[in-house]
């Protein structure tokens, strides 16, 4: 059987990227970040400040016995910080940028493949589905072939962001569509004003964002409150039924 889907979900905020990931099966959140739930009632591990709580939490998961079926980081943002903050205190810098030429930042990348090491196990021992989410960015993209433009894509150091789009099996952008109205000033000008209310899930890449996936999603499909993974879930191999076994401890060491 195909494995559970490793999902990055982003997006501007007040989207509902919260809303759709806790519409997975059996969800836990690692919470990184302290924002708003909209009155959703989430099983996490409370508020994670440090690197250390967040490898904690995922040697619980791996060891312990539990129903969760999906692992949800809330952020990735956040856990870029925490990340950052490790990798100076085990080197005794003061901050990233003390050992210079990029340095701190290549001691980074090591503790974020522990960071998917982590959960690649908790997928592939314990059959988890994983969900992570990402705020979104206005990035200006410098294409040889055409005019430099703005495009969408996930607030992360652009090491950080490549190693996620090679490691994960969907990346996912929720927004709203914006159409233009133009309407005549004071002045005898123009003006543009955005409209649109509809949110999507966006799921192949265009030239306005990053996005794409492994299972032949559409281009996008229409995120409603309580039916996301509804409409995510014929695409994605079908998650294994029940509890896992608890994993030996030596392993997730």
């Amino acid at each position: 059987m195909d494995q559970p889907p490793r999902v990055l979900i982003y997006g501007p905020p007040k989207m509902g990227k919260t809303t759709l990931a806790s519409e997975f099966p059996a969800p836990v959140f690692l919470q990184t970040e302290q924002g708003e739930s909209g009155g959703l009632e989430l099983d996490s591990f409370g508020h994670l400040q440090t690197y250390a709580e967040v490898d904690e939490a995922l040697i619980s998961l791996f060891n312990e016995t539990h129903a969760f079926a999906t692992l949800v980081v809330d952020s990735l943002s956040e856990l870029e910080k925490l990340i950052i903050a490790e990798a100076c205190k085990r080197n005794g810098w003061k901050n990233i940028e003390q050992p210079g030429y990029g340095k701190g930042y290549v001691a980074a990348d090591a503790i974020w493949q522990e960071f998917l090491t982590a959960i690649n196990m908790l997928r592939s021992q314990r059959g988890m589905a994983v969900v992570l989410i990402a705020h979104a960015s206005i990035e200006r993209f410098d294409d040889p072939q055409t005019q430099s433009y703005s495009r969408y894509d996930i607030d992360l150091h652009k090491n950080v962001r490549a190693l996620m789009q090679r490691e994960v099996d969907a990346i996912l952008l929720v927004k709203q569509d914006v159409s233009l109205l133009k309407e005549k000033t004071s002045f005898g000008g123009e003006r543009a004003i955005g409209t649109g209310a509809a949110r999507w899930i966006y799921c192949e890449g265009s030239p306005a964002y990053t996005a794409g996936n492994r299972y032949n999603m559409p281009d996008k499909l229409l995120f409603q409150p309580g039916k996301g993974f509804a409409a995510l879930a014929p695409y994605f191999p079908q998650p294994a039924a029940g509890e896992t076994a608890p994993a030996k401890k030596e392993e997730a060491a």
